[in-house]
């Protein structure tokens, strides 16, 4: 790039030092997190070593010219240096009195440890003595330099740094020393020798001596460490879009290894694991920052009160230097009160003189979170509704689920996808049968499938988790794990599954049936042995902020419940409803299968009603269960839906046994299952479908309804609310023959109790022909009563994408930035998000009260949610475990939507 006058060029560089501020904290797209909060710190006031930042923009010139530093940058770099010079009285290149910098990346959100360092940048053969003479201290010299050499070699020219370790381990073992600290300023100086040595034979070129170059060849590495893997990876799992890019802060360095009047340490002005209102941090003396980061010391606690907790010998940072711990104290106090949030700061003090080095918004617990948004808002430093924005509200997954200890030791054998969070360790087992008998006779097990069915209900149950080999994230396990609160592992592909010989191989692991294994399902892991555990716990800050979080949002939320046991989850969780009951997953209870099988079996109508009546006790029993534990709120229940081939037998073994339980040829139970296969049953003979061909189905489902709504409102003295949905309706016409089923099974047991029924008729929009047509569908009066997204299945439907056989096309598409995120996880807005912008106002506009929610897997999705609420929807329906999820997404989504309403 050719330079152009000074007049013409962009600001690259922005000064932070005691007379003279270009930035502050406003401009972090810009100067990042680190070089706006250093500016801010700077404008008030706090003792912060002087420098200067360079954009973000200068990182995007970077990439676009081949990894090439523009060449106008040069001159404002030199007129920083020099404000730099003027504040601090030394010079960079001085051989007298030389300048020392450190060189740090710095994106607009924390990345800690993802992008590379440079400290003591200016070091070279002559200012070391220079060094040396203005510390006094010789040896403190040469180890800075050695670590510079170290540090830099490996960041900017490439020299891997164990061979810098195996150089001074080599040189510790010879002269018998332990520690670094019994090298002597001879012992550095022959060590870096050494150092320089081995570059010149791993790279033919000396270590550079030039400290211009040393600078900009710093830049550029740190430039260019924001596309190196792990920041690659940190952004993809934090969701950090690549072309934000970093900004590079250059400072001038102070020692916190000068001797025991200095110091180095890292504080929270609150505890970060508990959110109690405390200091916590650690400090060492005569040390540099990266020697608390690296672990080789033992630090102390800064304060007396954690010195004492501790039953710790060595003083702390409060008794050592009082002076400095009184001024550190007021740093936070100012800190806290500028930033209104928990800081995480980084001091060092040189010679007894306090130095802040950084601060940022802290990284915390879920339990922390929820603690110091409630305990800021009680305060008065940020407002309620500041708190509910405060809280990301996908960390409530750990909340409400059992987790693996921080400090446990992880063998990881195998990982997948994390389809359902929460942990939990047991024997493994490879049937649903198994699981059964094993869970009876008091043994947590872990049920292994390559997949799991419908019929593996009663082992899921039984189960403290369940791990497959195939599906998605929205998998038949996945969505069932999820609404029984189970932690679930799915897509794992390594694992090598063999039922019959009772084997799972995971790599080089070979385990057997019984063997014990920990599931991670918030991370997707499987974990050799039984990890330990961190149990579940609900704080009062948790009740306090969800309340607050209620009175903000606009849309209901309501939990997708087959069982009492779901629905009195939802309950807790604060559930304002069921907004789906899958009918079929109680039908493979144990008593009811076989009546679902008779149902099938049966080759005419009077035989399907005999079976039929067998079923009705048990399903009318079941919903009143609900209709009892829900109190009046909402019940939707949807009729029944999934392909019949799916209540028969799915393996060979077992056929034979059912047959003679149904007493029945095992030919003709053969037969029928032949019958009833499809090449694609997800698009066949299915939801309203099944029902108009048998639609004494449906008479029987909606007579269990209406018999359980009635009784249970007797024994309430008030009545319930019912809401029947119709699957997989594409045309009107579809609708409007169930639903007349549905009114004459009304009208017969209005008749039969005397009693007056009120319910709804609704469908779910789970086919794009139904979101396009949702006018015709929703029109007059005998048109739906309401509509509920099925968005797993529109999703399917308009990708053309099964969500049981979508791993490894997400994980291609991912890496290729097909998809920014699994669209069955998050909403695909841009396209299934308009079907069901366009199914919500075509249906709205046709009937203006149209009740609208979502019932698929995007209901629990913070993302999501805030697109529903935005189109206007009434409500979001997804699994017990998420409904407090929902509930704070859906209140900062209305929060959201007020602000912006403001500022327009």
């Amino acid at each position: 790039m050719a330079s152009t006058s000074a007049s013409e060029d962009p600001k690259w560089v922005y000064v932070f030092a005691a007379e003279h501020v270009d930035g502050r904290a406003g401009l972090v797209d810009l100067l990042g997190g680190k070089g706006a909060n250093l500016a801010e710190m700077a404008r008030l006031g706090l003792p912060v070593p002087p420098g200067f930042t360079i954009t973000t923009e200068v990182c995007h010139a970077y990439y676009a010219q081949g990894h090439k530093l523009p060449d106008a940058l040069n001159a404002q770099v030199e007129a920083a240096l020099q404000l730099i010079s003027d504040e601090t009285g030394v010079t960079f290149g001085d051989v007298n009195k030389p300048l020392l910098l450190s060189v740090r990346s710095g994106a607009r959100v924390s990345m800690p440890g993802m992008m590379d360092t440079i400290l003591d940048l200016g070091l070279n053969d002559e200012t070391v003595e220079g060094l040396a003479k203005r510390s006094g201290d010789r040896r403190f010299a040469y180890d800075s330099y050695r670590r510079f050499i170290q540090m830099y070699a490996d960041v900017v020219m490439g020299v891997d740094h164990g061979v810098f370790e195996d150089i001074l381990e080599n040189f510790k073992n010879l002269a018998g020393f332990s520690s670094d600290t019994e090298l002597t300023e001879e012992d550095w100086g022959d060590i870096i020798g050494e150092y320089k040595k081995a570059i010149e034979r791993e790279l033919r070129k000396p270590f550079p001596q030039d400290i211009g170059e040393q600078l900009y060849g710093a830049i550029s590495a740190v430039f260019g460490s924001w596309e190196n893997p792990r920041a690659k990876t940190y952004r993809r799992i934090h969701d950090i879009p690549d072309d934000w890019g970093t900004a590079v802060t250059v400072q001038a360095m102070v020692f916190g290894n000068l001797g025991d009047t200095s110091a180095t340490g890292v504080v929270f002005t609150r505890n970060p694991s508990t959110g109690a209102k405390e200091i916590y941090g650690e400090f060492l003396l005569n040390a540099q920052g990266e020697d608390v980061v690296a672990g080789i010391r033992t630090p102390q606690p800064l304060t007396e009160m954690a010195r004492r907790d501790a039953d710790e010998e060595n003083p702390s940072l409060e008794e050592l230097m009082p002076n400095v711990f009184s001024k550190l104290r007021g740093v936070f106090e100012k800190l806290e009160a500028r930033y209104r949030d928990m800081q995480d700061i980084e001091f060092t003090v040189e010679d007894g003189r306090l130095w802040i080095l950084q601060t940022r918004i802290g990284k915390r617990t879920p339990e922390a979170s929820l603690a110091i948004a409630v305990d800021l808002a009680k305060e008065g430093v940020i407002t309620k509704r500041d708190a509910v924005m405060r809280v990301e509200p996908c960390a409530l997954d750990q909340l409400l689920h059992p987790t693996i200890d921080p400090d446990a030791r992880r063998e990881v054998i195998a990982t997948g996808l994390p389809a359902s969070p929460g942990a939990a360790a047991g024997a493994i087992v490879f049937t649903a049968d198994e699981a059964e008998t094993e869970k009876a006779k008091g043994r947590d097990v872990i049920l292994v499938r390559p997949e799991t069915s419908p019929e593996d209900i009663h082992g899921m149950h039984a189960a403290v988790a369940i791990l497959t080999a195939r599906g998605g994230m929205t998998s038949h396990a996945a969505v069932v794990a999820r609404g029984m609160g189970r932690p679930c592992v799915s897509g794992a592909g390594m694992l090598a599954i063999n039922e019959e010989a009772g084997t799972l191989r995971a790599g080089k692991h070979l385990l057997n049936r019984g063997d014990v294994i920990t599931i991670d399902g918030s991370r997707g892991q499987i974990l050799l042995g039984r990890a330990k555990m961190r149990q579940a716990e609900l704080s009062g800050a948790f009740a306090t902020l969800m309340s607050w979080a209620d009175a903000e949002r606009r849309m209901g939320v309501r939990a997708n419940a087959d069982t009492p046991r779901d629905a009195l989850q939802a309950r807790e969780f604060g559930a304002e409803g069921i907004g789906l009951c899958r009918t079929e997953h109680m039908f493979f209870e144990e008593g009811r299968i076989s009546a679902v099988r008779e149902m099938i079996l049966t080759d005419d109508e009077a035989g399907r009603r005999a079976a039929l009546d067998k079923i009705l006790p048990m399903q009318r029993a079941d919903f009143e269960q609900l209709f009892d534990i829900m109190a009046g709120q909402p019940v939707t229940i949807r009729l029944l839906d999934p392909p019949l081939h799916e209540f028969l037998p799915q393996h060979q073994r077992d056929i034979a046994g059912i047959a003679k339980d149904l007493g029945v040829s095992v030919e003709k139970l053969t037969a029928r299952i032949s019958e009833l296969e499809e090449f694609n049953p997800m698009l066949g003979f299915r939801g309203c479908r099944l029902a108009i061909r048998y639609p004494e189905i449906t008479e029987m489902q909606a007579r269990a309804a209406f018999e359980a709504a009635i009784n249970a409102a007797k024994k309430a003295g008030k009545p319930v609310t019912l809401e029947i949905m119709i699957p997989l309706v594409a045309y009107r016409r579809e609708f409007d023959i169930l639903r007349d089923v549905i009114l004459a099974t009304a009208k017969t047991v209005e008749k039969e109790t005397g009693a007056k029924l009120d319910f709804m008729i609704g469908t779910m929009i789970e086919l794009p022909r139904a979101a396009l047509r949702s006018a015709e569908i929703a029109q007059g009066k005998s048109g739906a009563d309401f509509f509920s997204f099925g968005t797993n299945d529109l999703t399917q439907t308009s990708l053309g994408l099964s969500r049981d056989d979508a791993a490894p096309i997400l994980t291609s598409y991912t890496e290729k930035g097909v998809f920014k995120v699994d669209p069955f996880v998050s909403l695909d807005v841009a396209g299934v998000g308009e079907l069901v912008r366009i199914g919500t106002e075509r249906g709205r506009k046709e009937k203006p009260c149209l009740k609208i929610g979502i019932c698929g897997e995007h209901g629990g999705d913070p993302n999501s949610i805030a697109f529903f609420d935005e189109i206007g929807l009434d409500y979001v329906s997804c699994s017990p475990f998420r409904v407090p999820i929902a509930r704070l997404a859906a209140a900062q989504a209305a929060i959201a939507g007020k602000i912006a309403d403001t500022e327009n």
